[in-house]
């Protein structure tokens, strides 16, 4: 069975670019846009691995939903990286 990778983050176009490079290895992949669903989707899923964007629009950011996941029994050994397509010069 494939490695289950969830992906959070606001920008469309960066979920689908790594969804789309996780897939061709092998992964299976769900993306979500908000904190909200991340913690929702971690819970229902319980993925492998979570890429999750600091910098989220909305109730939650990034970090609040990775204190959420990781306070949860069944999510609390859940890996998550801090992801971010976000670029400033």
């Amino acid at each position: 069975m494939a490695k289950k990778i969830l992906i959070v983050d606001d920008n469309d176009d960066g979920r689908r670019l790594v969804g789309k490079v996780l897939k061709m290895h092998g992964y299976q992949v769900i993306g979500v846009a908000t904190g909200e669903d991340a913690v929702i989707k971690a819970q229902s899923e319980l993925p492998d691995l979570i890429l999750m964007d600091i910098r989220l629009p909305g109730g939650i950011a990034g970090l609040e939903a990775t204190r959420r996941i990781k306070a949860a029994p069944e999510t609390a050994q859940s890996v998550i990286l801090a992801l971010t397509s976000s670029v400033r010069r």
